[in-house]
């Protein structure tokens, strides 16, 4: 199996009053080894993502620091909120398996596609 790119779309949880006023649509690699989802600090910023603070993450070829917020993550219909690391210029922006889980969906490894699934409660 190759990689899976999904389009998502990334909006303001803050914009309560109808749909969100800017929604951008990004193409992200789905990486069910990554926790939280990466997206760049720049698009993330234009959002107004607020930042609510930081977590020291494994990945990017070793320990860091990166700021995180939270931002809604849309895919095939489904909305779900998902806190996110601002991503450096030269971080992959991923989606990880928080944010895939949220939404509903799981990696089917044979077809290299995503499938809805019950949430469990």
């Amino acid at each position: 199996m190759g990689l899976i790119h999904v389009n998502v779309g990334l909006s303001n949880p803050s914009d309560r009053n109808g749909p969100p006023s800017s929604t951008e649509e990004i193409r992200v690699m789905v990486d069910t080894g990554a926790t939280l989802s990466v997206f760049p600090k720049r698009l993330l910023d234009q959002l107004g993502i607020q930042r609510i603070g930081q977590r020291r993450l494994s990945g990017f070829g070793g320990r860091l620091i990166r700021d995180v917020g939270n931002v809604n993550v849309t895919y095939n219909g489904e909305t779900a909120g998902a806190t996110v690391v601002f991503g450096e210029e030269d971080d992959a922006t991923i989606l990880g398996v928080t944010a895939l889980e949220m939404l509903g969906f799981q990696v089917d490894p044979v077809n290299g596609e995503l499938h809805r699934v019950d949430l469990l409660i």
